[in-house]
């Protein structure tokens, strides 16, 4: 059986459908699952509800919602109200957090102040939104490779600074090992998150170099790369955070495997590398 507490992240098998993903997952033996809107959406929100509750999975996350650092206008108006809408798709899951992708920088802009003041501005909007429904907006600090892409938040402690004006119910943080083990602040910031409870969910994966030619698609399996679980899960464990553990890998390598295959080594390498460091639940 696989252990409880682990969750797999749709992006993992990125090429199955949710029927298949949850098949998969329950075949493995898996309690819960992090879905992605794209899979669905094509079977519809209430069809796609009914599947997971039929599945008896839990959902730990949803992904993702964000991209809102674009300047005031019609582009950002789309966005925010997109944005409400995926927090009422993740309560329909009964699920509490959806991921926050912010956004990098807005094309032909060089202002990364003025994209994280935008990620602020957002947040305001939709707090009482993410109250009404039961849902933490967990911001997702990125590497900063995907600073200017991706995120403009490259930091656990950046993304405590935009959290802070917030009620924690309403805005936390996503703890990523493959984008935040490289930062000196790192364990300061993970016992600061637990301190003002904003850890809406532990993610993991591994990290090594030389990198896959699309940066993107460079995280790979527990246990293949330089990431030093034992210390980020000790940490995460130390605030008392006892969610589901999701796994998360974007590798094209990865998604060419057989879902089955995917979700045995994921389980394998989380029993050897996270898990003798979590508190037995």
């Amino acid at each position: 059986m696989t252990n409880p507490i682990l969750s797999m992240n749709q992006a993992t098998i990125k090429y199955a459908d949710l029927r298949q993903t949850l098949d998969t997952l329950t075949a493995a033996g898996y309690r819960s699952v992090g879905l992605w809107r794209e899979p669905v959406e094509a079977v519809g929100l209430d069809t796609a509800v009914k599947m997971v509750a039929d599945s008896g999975l839990r959902v730990s996350t949803m992904c993702r919602g964000g991209f809102f650092t674009m300047p005031e206008g019609a582009a950002r108006r789309a966005s925010i109200d997109d944005n409400r809408k995926l927090i009422e798709e993740t309560a329909a899951f009964g699920c509490k957090v959806l991921v926050l992708v912010v956004g990098g920088l807005p094309e032909g802009s060089k202002d990364l102040i003025g994209a994280r003041a935008r990620v602020a501005d957002a947040l305001a909007e939709l707090e009482q939104d993410a109250l009404a429904a039961g849902v933490t907006l967990a911001i997702e600090p990125l590497h900063p490779m995907y600073c200017t892409d991706r995120a403009c938040v490259s930091t656990l402690g950046q993304a405590l600074d935009l959290a802070a004006p917030f009620d924690p119910k309403a805005v936390g943080v996503t703890v990523d090992t493959f984008h935040i083990f490289w930062d000196p602040q790192v364990l300061d910031s993970i016992a600061r998150a637990g301190r003002e409870g904003r850890i809406a969910t532990y993610q993991v994966c591994d990290y090594r170099t030389p990198f896959e030619k699309d940066v993107l698609l460079s995280r790979h399996y527990m246990g293949e790369g330089v990431i030093d679980f034992k210390s980020l899960t000790e940490a995460v464990a130390a605030t008392g955070c006892r969610g589901d553990i999701e796994c998360e890998i974007f590798n094209q390598a990865v998604w060419d495997t057989p879902f089955d295959q995917v979700a045995a080594k994921v389980a394998d390498s989380f029993d050897k590398e996270v898990a003798p460091y979590w508190p037995v639940r």
